[in-house]
């Protein structure tokens, strides 16, 4: 009696182990493979295709921002500083070319037209002691040295007038309407160059130094795309050829765009080279100097065979579809793994292999609601 208890206490956990391992395979089996039947199929609209031979674009990954040429890019700096009297800019501005921008004031403002009004002064009276000096010394009345003394003197000090000159020039102080005795103790720096204004550093009341920015302009009109190109990519990169690109922290539009200059040299710090691309007038007017971007590169063509894009599933970096292993009663999938080529307009290229074959039957259409 006791070795028939014993019998049967074997047989009982036998058959639950088997029953365990049974369960653990259909559960494993459950996780790749997917039966819908064929009405589920239908009213879901889903779609079943073969791998389509097209032409899809061999492209190369960069990154990059929006910028403008150097030329189209100015920050203004106070040639000698003063007290901030005024502005009514803000960010955003639109300024012209030679329109006023700030008002500063200072009273070395004063002091430098102060200097060039006496030395004004004085070399008038040293042009006309030159002149007559010179006058005697051809008459053989004076002696050269006091000739070559005067011109000396003359020549110095319009050297040093020509300078102080300059300067009230660059300040956008009139030099005649101080020789007229008029001074001020205001100066107004002017907008080198037509454009919006992207940085703002003033407000009433502060002093600028000269070493400071008091504001940054750049001509939106000549937005480009500055690209760097890895040095293993760039003889396949050619004038002219398009390029597709994305903000991906601003939006999920693509933009398109096509290769206009292709630098040089290679920058030995990241072993790159600059590539320009340009911008039409509807997508500059959308973008902002300074953005990020992810762009595509055509470099060339190939064919291959792909699905549309939808038809992939991603998970943990790898990518699948769901393959048909039979649609005779039910239809039921499997889910296969499978490498990714080029990507191209909506559809994504499959590589062949013993898995998948250009025969193969696909679901293409309502991957998502059977796998989420």
């Amino acid at each position: 009696m006791l070795k028939k208890y014993i019998l049967l206490a074997v047989f009982s956990l036998v058959m639950f182990s088997c029953k365990d391992k049974q369960q653990e395979e259909v559960a494993t089996v459950d996780e790749n493979v997917i039966t819908v039947t064929k009405e589920q199929f239908s009213s879901s609209n889903m779609k079943i295709e073969t791998p389509m031979e097209q032409e899809f674009d061999v492209t190369i990954k960069t990154s990059g921002k929006i910028d403008v040429p150097p030329q189209y890019r100015a920050k203004v700096t106070p040639f000698l500083g003063g007290y901030v009297k005024n502005t009514k800019l803000l960010v955003g501005d639109r300024v012209a070319k030679g329109q006023a921008l700030i008002t500063l004031e200072n009273t070395e403002y004063l002091d430098l037209q102060k200097d060039y009004l006496e030395l004004a002064e004085k070399l008038k009276y040293l042009k006309s002691e030159f002149e007559r000096q010179k006058t005697l010394f051809e008459e053989k009345i004076s002696s050269q040295k006091n000739y070559l003394k005067a011109e000396s003197d003359y020549k110095s000090t319009r050297g040093i007038y020509q300078g102080l000159r300059e300067k009230l020039l660059l300040l956008n102080i009139n030099p005649a309407s101080v020789e007229r005795g008029n001074f001020t103790s205001q100066i107004t720096l002017t907008a080198p160059i037509s454009g919006d204004i992207t940085v703002m550093n003033v407000n009433v009341g502060m002093f600028m130094s000269p070493s400071e920015v008091v504001l940054e302009i750049v001509d939106t009109h000549y937005l480009n795309l500055n690209l760097s190109i890895f040095e293993k990519d760039i003889l396949n990169v050619k004038e002219g050829q398009k390029i597709t690109f994305s903000i991906p922290e601003a939006s999920k539009e693509v933009f398109t765009s096509k290769v206009q200059k292709v630098g040089k040299s290679i920058e030995s710090k990241d072993r790159t080279i600059p590539v320009f691309g340009e911008l039409s007038t509807a997508d500059k007017a959308k973008l902002l100097s300074g953005m990020f971007v992810e762009a595509n590169i055509v470099a060339t063509s190939k064919k291959g065979f792909g699905v549309p894009s939808e038809a992939i599933i991603y998970e943990n970096n790898n990518t699948f579809v769901l393959l048909v292993t039979d649609d005779k009663k039910d239809i039921i999938f499997k889910k296969v793994m499978v490498t990714l080529g080029e990507k191209t307009e909506g559809f994504s290229e499959i590589i062949l292999s013993t898995a998948i074959n250009k025969n193969s039957k696909i679901l293409t259409k309502g991957v998502f609601d059977l796998t989420n």
